[in-house]
């Protein structure tokens, strides 16, 4: 096993004390390791197993096959290795991201489909986005119970309990299904130091091994990534205090984003990583549980007086504008103006 604290996520979470209890125990690992894992079920386990099969079939096609996987509306499709950006370096995975499908022309940025390149391909990638869906629900039920009981929201029990699903319900989930190369002569960066921009990521890793976390280290103040001026991109890249995530067959790595350090008032922090080439090829699924695309995301324990917020839209299209600077999508919704506004849409 890794040593991270791992847990086997009920059915059904409704509240009891073993609920609560397993809620609470969770959001003390966050606290101290910066992740934690759970145990994939049966159908859980199939379905990784299909989406890996497929990303790799994927990612083998020729390039120009692969290329031709994007469109200008909204963010999903593929993403060639240096392509991506993270504190100024170039990163080398190749992505294919996976954002709701939705038909184009909303005036809305990062709003349109996904451009599929198989059937087997989208059969495969939306049967583990249903299976991580219903979990990522039940994890922040979890988590809303362990929050309760330290204070927050609405408190410990049933009362407390959809504080954080509530948000999510209709929300903007999407994935990146990642592959990485083998290390070189001339580089080992796979990806650059970060932190996530959403609410809760949950994360399988093949049996290959790279991924770094950096667990809360006293004193240590990490950026907010969500305020003008601040970024996560390369945070503490060559600082001590970076823990390896071994691959563990059968089991999920899950972490807090920026959107749940904002919820709790850094209670629960964001946490950074990154990525490190290995000997060969490795991959890789990110799926974010998101809010809704026009939420406006507020503390769930406001000091007297705060009224920040946060519009879950506007930061995502913000981060990925960021991230895709010279992207077909990011000159789109510059050209347009498709952010003036988005403030208002709930």
């Amino acid at each position: 096993m890794s040593g991270f604290a791992t847990f086997k996520v009920p059915d059904r979470v409704t509240g009891t004390a073993a609920d609560e209890a397993l809620g609470r125990a969770m959001t003390a690992a966050w606290q101290r390791d910066g992740i934690f894992q759970v145990v994939a079920d049966a159908g859980q386990r199939a379905r990784t197993r299909e989406a890996m099969a497929a990303s790799r079939r994927f990612f083998a096609r020729p390039p120009a096959e692969k290329a031709a996987c994007v469109n200008d509306t909204s963010y999903s499709g593929y993403i060639a290795s240096g392509e991506e950006v993270t504190a100024g370096e170039r990163d080398a995975s190749e992505i294919f991201t996976i954002t709701p499908d939705l038909a184009a022309g909303r005036g809305l940025p990062c709003h349109g489909p996904v451009p599929w390149p198989d059937p087997g391909y989208r059969a495969a990638m939306e049967a583990y986005l249903a299976g991580v869906g219903g979990l990522g629900e039940r994890l922040l039920r979890l988590v809303a119970l362990g929050l309760g009981s330290g204070g927050f929201g609405a408190g410990p029990g049933p009362a407390g309990i959809d504080e954080l699903a509530g948000l999510t319900r209709g929300g903007w989930h999407h994935m990146r299904v990642l592959r990485f190369p083998a290390a070189s002569r001339t580089t080992e960066r796979g990806i650059g130091a970060h932190t996530d921009y959403g609410l809760l990521v949950i994360a399988a890793q093949d049996e290959v091994g790279g991924l770094f976390v950096r667990p809360p280290v006293a004193g240590e103040r990490r950026p907010r990534n969500w305020l003008p001026g601040e970024s996560s991109a390369g945070f503490a890249e060559d600082s001590p205090g970076w823990t390896y995530v071994p691959p563990v067959p059968g089991v999920l790595t899950v972490f807090p984003g920026d959107i749940l350090q904002f919820l709790t008032g850094g209670a629960l922090l964001s946490t950074p990583h990154k990525v490190r080439l290995a000997d060969r090829e490795r991959y890789t699924l990110a799926y974010f549980h998101e809010p809704r695309f026009g939420a406006r995301i507020r503390p769930l324990r406001p000091e007297p007086g705060d009224d920040s917020a946060i519009h879950y839209g506007e930061h995502f299209t913000r981060m990925f504008m960021r991230c895709y600077p010279r992207r077909a999508t990011t000159r789109r919704i510059e050209a347009e103006g498709l952010l003036r506004g988005l403030a208002s849409v709930r």
